[in-house]
């Protein structure tokens, strides 16, 4: 059976950045951000509004009390899968992050650290993690606030109170953005690291070809065999006649 070259390649693992691995976790993760920005957004519509009403009192006059417009059940329902779902996405995501660095890191440390490439990447690799995070925390701060909030109504929602705790317009659609952010950001920060390794293995492809090409050349050219050559004395055997006993006999006619 023949070799081929690609049977001396070595084999990608399942960790790597270039892998199918890794673009299957990329796609789940801007999926997962998805259904939390959709669920967000059904949260938003199904929010629960108070209302203010003004009750007479027994001679007194009136008061002004509260009531919701709805359980909260819905949207608390929304804004938890939601919260759980993001909460996911970037555990996922950092986690095969990180292990795809830790195998790859051998490459990895063989960029050159003043190039130019290296250091805007360094800067994008830096701006993409610290701003995935902030807009992660942000996101789950914003979807905590409305799952306590909405939580704290469940029962006698529809019975009149002199306060109610409700949420502000337009929190669980902040809330959506910021996981729409937090996936595409960390995603960002996926390629950037792939784009690091392919450099630095063009890099070391190139380093590779320059000692090759520098060892070629510095190796000290043969010098020449002397060719030695034959005297006809050498080559040509002389034939030596010995006498033989029946010289004598012979007569010429």
């Amino acid at each position: 059976m023949a070799v081929t070259h690609a049977d001396l390649e070595p084999r990608r693992r399942k960790t790597d950045f270039s892998s199918k691995t890794g673009a299957f976790f990329v796609v789940l993760t801007i999926l997962l951000g998805l259904l939390c920005f959709i669920l967000c957004l059904m949260a938003e519509a199904t929010r629960s509004k108070v209302m203010w009403m003004s009750t007479a009192e027994h001679g007194k006059g009136s008061k002004s009390e509260c009531v919701y417009s709805g359980s909260g059940k819905m949207p608390l329902l929304c804004a938890s899968c939601a919260f759980i779902g993001l909460a996911i996405a970037m555990l996922v995501e950092h986690t095969f992050l990180l292990m795809a660095v830790s195998n790859s890191s051998p490459a990895l440390l063989t960029l050159d650290p003043d190039s130019a490439s290296a250091k805007s990447l360094t800067w994008q690799s830096g701006f993409f993690f610290v701003t995935t995070w902030i807009c992660f925390a942000v996101g789950e701060i914003l979807l905590l606030a409305g799952v306590s909030v909405e939580s704290g109504h469940l029962k006698n929602w529809s019975k009149p109170k002199p306060s109610c705790l409700s949420i502000r317009e337009g929190l669980f659609c902040a809330a959506g953005v910021f996981a729409l952010a937090t996936v595409f950001l960390a995603s960002a920060l996926y390629l950037t690291a792939l784009r690091a390794l392919r450099i630095s293995q063009e890099q070391e492809n190139v380093r590779r070809e320059v000692l090759m090409t520098s060892s070629l050349h510095a190796s000290p050219p043969r010098t020449p065999q002397p060719h030695i050559r034959e005297s006809p004395t050498t080559r040509e055997t002389p034939l030596s006649v010995f006498p033989t006993p029946f010289n004598k006999s012979l007569t010429f006619v």
